[in-house]
């Protein structure tokens, strides 16, 4: 409880209450629009959290990761244009109660299933998190470097498509990580005698040029999109039945959100969809759903928010991100010279309990904005993307600029942006090579440290409980990859010799 109460404490002051506000109203901005999505809005803001205290840093941070889930709906359910990809299923029956004329109903549904799901997965945090960081506290450097190995190759086995590339992705931002002075020798690494690089690669560059700029080169033949209609609040008030309907849907929707929410790879998107497939799957008349039900659109709204908030456990407790904005999380500590992991909760606590007390401000604050300027965030999505993008361009790189004054800082932005759109094009996902780049440095560091005290002895690493059960566990998950990928494989040969 005195930890609690020092959250609130911390939460409560004036500068953290005025950028929690300007996170979740800038979260919420960027997720009504559609296509940008948090992790590109996180990652625009990286900058300006260079010059803000740790914790208020990370207090706007986290509020516009969750605004933006909060906000995503609107465009999903008035334009079947996701705001985010985890508001991608509420579009099935969102914009079916749109053209219903339960637009309003929809949309007032969306903002108390996510201030509940948000809510329950914010106790889940405070609870569980603890827990887990009493535990990691054991942890040394053999330890660290195996949870941090199992965590990389989760982030590549989960990628969407081909666990090659999810892996090869990991290991491109493994190398682009170890770019610049060596932490424990001083070497010069793979610069090519260029002296900007002899710090490495800022997390800011890598971030905005993959999910920045990248989205928006994808994003520019979106220009065309159909006009929004108007909402009333009076439209806004569901009626007795729909209610009731929408009750164990969102009790639903939360628990499965909070299960998921701290697992790898997982996060707001698969929690959403295996709602609405229990929804579906559960309900007596599942012919209802993709016409306007509105279970289909309580529940994956209350999961993903559960699972924003639950994602944190893993980030603050272990210092192990399991998706790419908890690695931006990471990233904006590491800014600071803040180490995270367990000791975080020991060594900041104002810091620790004061971000985890913000996601409820945060959170309330959500739902007294979203139900009343809906209106507004309406008429917010008739302006065209051909106005609203070259803005965001600049402001991508003055924000990268005004980390380091450099100019070569700016073209590295560009070639990344690019770099990301090519990947795009050809089904690499950036996530996994972001992960990469954050927990490469970590996971070389740990490794060096454990071969130190065991006199450069492999087999100690194995040897350690903890880190032989989670070692073993990793060469499990490279073994079953390998294999289901060789059989794969001769399933295609098969098939194509059969045709022949």
């Amino acid at each position: 409880m005195e930890n609690i109460l020092l959250g609130f404490e911390t939460a409560f002051s004036l500068t953290n209450i005025i950028f929690c506000f300007a996170g979740v109203f800038i979260g919420t901005f960027i997720g009504v629009l559609p296509g940008i999505g948090s992790l590109a809005a996180v990652s625009m803001l990286l900058p300006i959290t260079f010059y803000l205290d740790p914790a208020t840093a990370l207090i706007m941070l986290g509020g516009i990761y969750y605004g933006a889930e909060y906000g995503g709906s609107t465009a999903s359910i008035l334009l079947n244009l996701p705001g985010t990809p985890s508001n991608a299923v509420t579009c099935l029956d969102g914009y079916p109660m749109a053209k219903n004329g339960r637009a309003g109903v929809a949309l007032f549904t969306t903002s108390i299933a996510s201030f509940i799901g948000g809510s329950f997965g914010i106790i889940v945090l405070m609870f569980l998190t603890p827990q887990v960081v009493a535990f990691s506290l054991t942890f040394g450097p053999a330890e660290y470097f195996a949870v941090l190995l199992f965590g990389l190759l989760a982030a590549g086995a989960v990628a969407q498509g081909s666990v090659i590339k999810g892996l090869a992705m990991v290991g491109l931002g493994m190398l682009l990580g170890t770019i610049g002075a060596d932490v424990n020798s001083g070497a010069i690494r793979y610069t090519f005698g260029l002296y900007d690089l002899y710090d490495g690669i800022s997390i800011v560059i890598i971030a905005m040029g993959l999910f920045g700029i990248s989205e928006v080169i994808a994003s520019v033949n979106s220009s065309k999109h159909d006009a929004a209609q108007q909402v009333t609040l009076r439209s806004l008030i569901p009626n007795r039945e729909e209610a009731r309907r929408s009750v164990m849907p969102i009790v639903r929707g939360m628990s499965i959100g909070s299960l998921l929410g701290p697992l790898p790879g997982t996060g707001p998107s698969i929690s959403a969809f295996l709602s609405y497939v229990v929804e579906k799957k559960i309900s007596k008349d599942p012919s209802r759903f993709g016409n306007g039900a509105i279970e289909g659109v309580a529940s994956p709204e209350a999961s993903n928010n559960a699972s924003v908030q639950t994602a944190f456990i893993p980030t603050l407790a272990l210092g192990i991100p399991g998706s790419a904005t908890m690695a931006l999380m990471l990233g904006a500590l590491m800014l600071h010279g803040i180490a995270p992991g367990p000791t975080l909760m020991t060594d900041y606590p104002d810091l620790f309990w004061g971000v985890i007390a913000s996601f409820w401000i945060g959170n309330l604050m959500l739902l007294v904005l979203n139900v009343p300027l809906i209106g507004i965030w309406v008429r917010l999505l008739n302006i065209p993307y051909a106005l609203l993008y070259p803005g965001i361009v600049c402001l991508i790189c003055i924000g990268v600029f005004s980390v380091h004054n450099s100019p070569f800082d700016v073209a590295l932005l560009l070639v990344v942006g690019a770099l990301g759109y090519g990947m795009r094009l050809l089904s690499f996902e950036p996530a996994p090579l972001l992960i990469g780049f954050i927990l490469g440095p970590l996971l070389e560091e740990n490794l060096r440290r454990a071969l130190l005290i065991s006199n450069g002895d492999f087999l100690a690493l194995f040897m350690r409980p903890v880190s032989g059960s989670l070692l073993a566990i990793a060469i499990l998950i490279v073994a079953f990859m390998a294999y289901t990928n060789i059989r794969r494989y001769r399933e295609q040969r098969r098939a194509e010799a059969a045709k022949a």
